[in-house]
């Protein structure tokens, strides 16, 4: 077995809206069926007992080893704790090669998984050792690494149960929730509104006293001690037990609590500064550690959190006993987990001595053995919720104390004996105001009921009814999306949005390039959607980017369908057939939001058929208005657009609008039928999003489908009195559309200048020129330096084979280069002709031809007359 090609799948695919590697894998004879080598799958279960069924659910065929592949590569991922379920195993038409699907949750985590899955198999084919103890402890540990944190994970939790969509911008918890102009950011629990002031002011817990003093909230007295003499002197005027902490600190590190003598005061600074250059000193106030969870103007949830302890067995050593406690799986290093592992560092030390124990000390049967004195959980303490029991003027003090520090979402940690009382009843304190408050201990606390803290804080961040989302057009099909994609985006601009756009030109924020090249892939829909200066975005959509990586997005308010005709780029990919390619286009049909409008063309059967597909409505389109598609979904009161007489008609019901087609520059009077087509998608798509029908009109007006507007779409130019037309149309269906345009242009004498793309299949390139051959009087064939793939003058071999039977073309030329074609067709033409130039590299052949053409029409009038 051979697995190559594994990729990522970021986004809403062709198999599924989860999250999948997939991979291509190429089985020998044997491991295509092994249905009949029960050996297999008994050293199989011998190595990984928990599998469960080999055989996917719901497949009825010979099991393959790919589809074991794709079943071990899910369990291993779901016994490590990832929450998968989806795999798929396909056949594809070459004999013994099959696709998998693999839904992830990390990516790393789940190409690790296929990695580790092939080891597994090979290990039962081979009969050897596979130690799946430690593969699922890899994959564990990497998931734990790399996937968010519970304060994290909860925020986004909460922002996907909205509908509103999130992006992780690092490995870290850096989080965009949102698109473009809408979009907000969180860091863990801090938003975008958090002021660094507030979060800097918040690290000063001296400052922070100072402040809470002045609004009244009662604060432990204490000052700043600059060394281990002046801590004790601190503690001394105080006149009892202290608390000595950095002031400069956060998860309780370096913090000792309620110390009353010398030794231990020196200690406790000790371990203090070295976190912070600056010590505080401050009153010990007796009683529970409680964190208040504030947000907004609102206290959310409330812990009572106790300090890490054991209790002693009679048996073992309080180091044996912490480390059994550790052995938790809910307890962690970090944050990933529920609860962190109890550390054993100075502070933990003194706080045994304090109780006359040391680390190897063995506690009687029974005996409650405190490791500290402060209860932070990040030190290994516990939490019990209290939400229900705080007092209003508590909760109130506790609001108060976030918003004199200027924090919108706030840890305030609280020392009293109870949270029924307000704090002056029972002289305890706010003794710390905390930015980026962890939240485990508020969604998972050791008892009591966990609180809804991750929708507070969305709902902090997005008030009722907003996800965050700006509109997104998604465009595919054959032919036309560049352009449909470019008079889209002009209109939703015309309407006032700041329009981002991504096509096979580039990548577009209001009108200005940001990145050239084939932009059609979702990596470029993601800076769009990543752009804060975008109110809407419109993309183009192609199959590539579609099979490579899924989509960008979730889901779409439109997605056009242009045309799929007899298809392109067929043969590649696994794609062999004009209805695998319409399997691969029909995604972003699948995934229009519900409540959003699929535009489709009703005149191509196939496009036509993904409207069953469509979770929102449907607007067909078609030239013919009495097309039976067109006529029964009008009858039904939807919406249609059609070519009516000399006008593009938008109905529903008894809404009908007209536009002229002479008032829509793009397409010539109505003379380019594929541009009325584009027009009328676009008209629809525009019409979906609530565009005023004004603005329609004027955009459709101002749209000039020049070289600068539309480069390689229909550009005309003016020759010295002869036509030259410049189009990127490279496959059949392409050339039969701009045949039947040409037509419609007068001229003496046609020639057309043509190569073809390399990854085409054989029969796509003849039939282009058989198509040219027809209609044309010269052609010129060339040839440049990409033929991805091709031997040198093969491709020209294909186009040149397609002329065998032409009934028009007189003259055909062979040329090495594309501009040496150019200027050898312009060298031809006399005023009145006309020449079609099928570009390749279509901004340095349109720069050419530009240049062409000023020499010739310059040199045009300054000739003498005659």
């Amino acid at each position: 077995m051979e697995v190559s090609r594994i990729r990522a799948l970021r986004g809403p695919n062709l198999w599924s809206r989860n999250t999948a590697i997939e991979a291509i894998v190429a089985c020998s004879d044997t491991e295509c069926s092994i249905d009949d080598t029960p050996e297999f799958e008994a050293r199989m279960r011998a190595r990984f007992p928990l599998i469960g069924l080999l055989r996917p659910e719901g497949h009825l065929g010979a099991l393959s080893m790919a589809h074991v592949l794709q079943t071990v590569a899910l369990s291993l991922q779901a016994h490590a704790g990832c929450p998968v379920t989806f795999g798929r195993t396909q056949a594809t038409i070459e004999p013994g090669v099959f696709q998998i699907a693999v839904e992830y949750s990390e990516e790393s985590v789940g190409k690790l998984a296929l990695e580790l899955a092939q080891r597994l198999l090979q290990a039962a084919v081979d009969d050897q050792p596979f130690d799946l103890a430690d593969a699922l402890h890899k994959l564990r540990e990497l998931d734990e690494d790399i996937r968010l944190g519970p304060s994290t994970g909860a925020i986004v939790a909460a922002a996907v149960a909205r509908g509103i969509p999130y992006h992780r911008l690092t490995q870290g918890s850096l989080v965009q929730f949102g698109w473009g102009s809408r979009q907000r950011r969180i860091q863990a629990a801090e938003t975008d509104n958090t002021s660094a002031i507030a979060e800097s002011i918040a690290q000063d817990k001296d400052l922070t006293k100072m402040l809470l003093d002045a609004a009244g909230v009662p604060v432990p007295s204490g000052r700043v001690a600059d060394s281990a003499e002046g801590a004790w002197e601190a503690a001394q005027e105080l006149g009892g037990p202290v608390v000595v902490k950095p002031r400069d600190g956060s998860q309780g590190r370096g913090v000792a609590v309620n110390i009353d003598t010398r030794e231990r005061v020196f200690q406790a600074y000790e371990a203090a500064s070295e976190i912070s250059a600056e010590v505080i000193v401050e009153r010990y106030i007796p009683g529970h550690d409680f964190r208040l969870l504030v947000v907004g103007s609102q206290l959310v949830a409330a812990a009572r959190r106790d300090p890490p302890k054991v209790t002693g067995d009679g048996v073992h050593s309080i180091r044996q006993l912490v480390e059994q406690v550790n052995a938790d799986p809910l307890r962690g290093d970090g944050h990933a987990t529920s609860l962190t592992r109890i550390r054993f560092d100075d502070i933990a030390l003194a706080t045994l001595a304090k109780q006359g124990y040391g680390a190897d000390t063995v506690p009687p049967a029974g005996t409650l053995v405190v490791l500290r004195n402060n209860a932070n959980l990040s030190t290994g303490g516990s939490a019990t919720d209290v939400t229900d029991e705080v007092h209003p003027d508590l909760a109130a003090r506790a609001v108060t104390a976030a918003r004199m520090i200027g924090l919108d979402i706030c840890g305030v940690d609280v020392v009293a004996e109870t949270v029924h009382l307000p704090l002056e009843d029972q002289r305890g304190g706010v003794v710390e105001v905390n930015a980026a408050p962890g939240l485990r201990m508020h969604l998972n606390p050791s008892f009591g009921k966990g609180r809804p803290v991750g929708e507070a804080i969305i709902g902090q961040i997005f008030a009722d009814g907003q996800d965050g989302r700006i509109p997104v057009v998604a465009v595919a099909g054959t032919n036309g999306k560049t352009t449909t994609v470019r008079l889209t985006a002009h209109l939703l601009s015309c309407a006032g949005n700041r329009v981002g756009m991504t096509n096979s030109d580039g990548v577009y924020v209001q009108s200005h390039r940001i990145d050239t090249g084939d932009c059609s892939g979702p990596r470029s829909a993601r800076r769009i959607l990543l752009h804060p200066g975008v109110d809407a975005a419109v993309f183009e959509t192609a199959r590539g980017g579609i099979l490579r990586e899924g989509l960008a997005f979730d889901r779409c308010d439109v997605a056009i369908v242009t045309n799929i005709g007899q298809g392109d780029h067929l043969g590649l990919g696994y794609i062999s057939t004009v209805e695998d390619l319409a399997v691969v286009k029909r995604v972003i049909v699948q995934y229009v939001r519900p409540g959003g409008m699929a535009v489709l063309n009703a005149a191509d059967p196939i496009v036509a058929e993904m409207a069953s597909a469509c979770p929102g409505s449907v607007t067909f389109f078609a030239a013919d208005p009495d097309h039976p598609i067109i006529a029964t979904h009008r009858a039904q009161g939807q919406r249609v657009v059609v070519r009516q007489n000399d006008a593009i008609v938008a109905q529903q019901g008894e809404m009908r609008v007209e536009l002229p087609l002479s008032a829509i520059p793009l397409t010539r009077g109505g003379d380019i039928v594929f541009q009325v087509d584009n027009a009328m998608a676009c008209v629809a798509a525009a019409w979906a999003l609530d565009v005023p029908w004004e603005t329609i009109r004027s955009g459709l007006a101002g749209f000039v489908n020049d070289a600068a507007t539309a480069p390689g779409r229909f550009n005309m130019f003016d020759y010295g009195g002869a036509t030259l037309i410049a189009d990127y149309g490279h496959n059949p269906d392409a050339i039969l559309a701009l045949v039947k345009a040409v037509d419609a242009l007068p001229a003496s004498r046609r020639s057309v200048v043509i190569s073809g793309a390399g990854d085409r299949r054989d029969e796509d390139l003849r039939r282009q020129t058989e198509i040219l051959g027809d209609a044309f009087d010269d052609l010129v064939l060339y040839e440049d330096q990409c033929q991805r793939g091709r031997e040198d003058g093969e491709v020209l071999a294909l186009l040149r084979a397609g002329l065998a039977n032409a009934r028009r073309a007189s003259r055909i030329d062979e040329i090495r280069g594309e501009f040496l074609a150019i200027d050898t067709a312009l060298a031809r033409l006399a005023a009145g002709d006309l020449c079609l130039i099928l570009v390749d590299q279509v901004e340095e052949a349109l720069a050419h031809i530009a240049q062409r053409v000023a020499e010739r029409n310059a040199a045009v009038s300054v000739a003498p007359a005659r």
